[in-house]
């Protein structure tokens, strides 16, 4: 089937998104300037004004038709793209797809199973997840985010992932391609192995893998051949079995090769910067009219995709940065007067280093991006280690690789993908804890540990690898409901279908005021380094 209509109408406008100034998500610190909200840091409310710019129009709170306003806005973000709103003359078919009838999908199959009976394992397009599952009676609450001053609720619903019983595609006709981005991650060769079964379930044949990331489109790599044979095991090791990297061609080349491969399914695995490129891969496809559906699925080991439970890699993450903090642990209890540190991945969230924190029981000081810190002074880090050593002997210090940026010489250097080169604050609180402690005269042995890239290149486990499985089954049922510029994920425990455009604004954060937060302030025994 070729990708792209002739002759194709006049370019389609991309429909006009001015980002939400605020939205009530579970830990944005990005608010507009006008609008209500809780000073994290004080815990205590700011009241701005009594007016909020939600996506195209501004609220005022004192009209009483002001929530009917804010759902419709809210409804009119989250709708996401379907072919039908480029053919709207495309007309469906019967899916392929059937666990009732658990043969393999033969030419004869290709309009559908011919069943016995009415399978009811399809998802109806009209089904809908409830965003958001608390409802804050206060603004005072911990964790609290509230759209006006009362708190008023307001229902939030997001499309439900799953099987089609109609799909746009046939699968004869399909020609799928899959890349992965960025760094590595625990679980990608899972959801690679998992989008081509479930292809190979609808009767896909022509999948391909697209090697090396965005640079994969270039002319002179070699795509990669995928079926189930091939895919079987590689969900036994970690990496990506078609490699990663950041960066790559343009946009435009990027469309232009997806055009000369007549590729009509993208499957784009990565994180915020990938799912940038990902939409405007979308938006550059319904600009020249092509009947393409684009779909991510959040790759990020920092867990910092606004508006999941969690990505994969996370769990996995978590769980294998147990054995550096164990092993930090050691070294500072069995030395005298032992310093354990340890740096764990958040460039911009610190959910890593605060599970495992949580989790292991045996850090005492956990830095986080969201939270600032002193090092010197009578409230600083040091200060505490210090106390920590004359009552405790040891200590282990957890850190995310983002925290305390503002303590280090800046740099303009950037990585592949724009992203600014970030400080080693790690070495950085090793060498000022020999200096501290060495200028008070109190003998100490410091330790540093650095986990990073044996975490991102392990295995994922189970509850990684389970959610590797759903993530891409459900992206390959999207694309054949004919949903284009979406990502799937898992909100409030289910899977959902998200638009890219909505969550990628800006990285996921801890939630300072967050019960999660105040656990491991807890589990740590810390005080406020400021």
């Amino acid at each position: 089937m070729a990708s792209i209509i002739a002759p194709p109408p006049p370019a389609l406008a991309s429909p006009s998104r001015k980002p939400c100034s605020w939205s009530p998500i579970p830990g944005q610190r990005r608010l507009g300037l006008k609008g209500w909200r809780t000073n994290r840091r004080r815990d205590r409310p700011v009241f701005a004004a009594s007016t909020m710019e939600v996506g195209s129009q501004e609220l005022d709170f004192g009209e009483p038709d002001w929530k009917q306003k804010y759902q419709g806005d809210f409804e009119r973000r989250f709708n996401i793209s379907h072919l039908t709103d480029l053919f709207p003359d495309l007309s469906p078919m019967p899916s392929t797809f059937s666990l009732k009838s658990r043969r393999p999908v033969t030419d004869e199959l290709l309009n559908g199973h011919p069943l016995d009976g009415q399978w009811n394992g399809y998802v109806n397009n009209n089904d809908r997840v409830l965003l958001k599952v608390i409802n804050y009676s206060t603004p005072t609450s911990a964790g609290a985010e509230c759209i006006d001053p009362a708190c008023t609720w307001v229902e939030q619903w997001v499309h439900r992932a799953g099987p089609r019983e109609k799909i746009f595609f046939k699968p004869e006709e399909v020609n799928a391609a899959i890349v992965t981005c960025g760094g590595l991650c625990p679980g990608l060769n899972d959801v690679i192995r998992q989008i081509v079964i479930t292809f190979e379930m609808y009767g896909v044949k022509k999948i391909a893998g697209v090697p090396f990331g965005y640079r994969g489109f270039l002319k002179e790599v070699p795509e990669i051949s995928l079926s189930r044979r091939v895919v079987q095991n590689i969900h036994l090791g970690g990496g990506s079995i078609l490699g990663v990297a950041r960066g790559g061609p343009s946009v435009k080349e990027i469309v232009d090769s997806m055009q000369e491969r007549d590729i009509n399914m993208l499957f784009i695995l990565g994180g915020n910067g990938t799912h940038a490129g990902a939409n405007a891969i979308h938006e550059e496809c319904r600009r020249r009219w092509m009947r393409v559906a684009v779909v991510g699925v959040p790759k990020t080991i920092d867990n910092d995709i606004l508006l999941m439970d969690k990505t994969f890699g996370f769990d996995t993450a978590v769980e294998e940065a147990q054995r550096a903090i164990n092993s930090a642990y050691i070294e500072a209890h069995s030395a005298y007067h032992g310093i354990g540190v340890v740096k764990l991945m958040g460039r911009s969230s610190g959910f890593i280093a605060m599970h495992a924190s949580l989790a292991s029981g045996q850090v005492d000081i956990c830095l986080i991006p969201e939270v600032p810190f002193n090092l010197h002074g009578p409230n600083g880090v040091l200060s505490h280690l210090k106390y920590l050593i004359e009552t405790k002997r040891s200590a282990v210090v957890c850190v995310a690789e983002g925290a305390g940026q503002n303590l280090l010489q800046k740099t303009r250097a950037r990585d592949a993908n724009g992203n600014i080169i970030l400080g080693d604050i790690g070495v950085h609180i090793q060498q000022e804890t020999k200096k501290f402690f060495k200028e008070v005269g109190v003998p100490a042995d410091v330790k540093y540990i650095d986990p990073t890239y044996m975490i991102r290149a392990v295995r994922a486990n189970a509850s990684d690898g389970i959610l590797c499985t759903v993530l891409g089954q459900n992206a390959v049922h999207g694309a054949f409901a004919g949903f284009s510029g979406i990502t799937v994920g898992i909100c409030n425990t289910h899977f959902v279908y998200f638009p890219i455009s909505e969550v990628i604004s800006y990285p996921r954060q801890v939630d300072p005021n967050s019960r999660m937060w105040h656990r491991c302030l807890t589990s740590t025994g810390q005080p406020d380094f400021i």
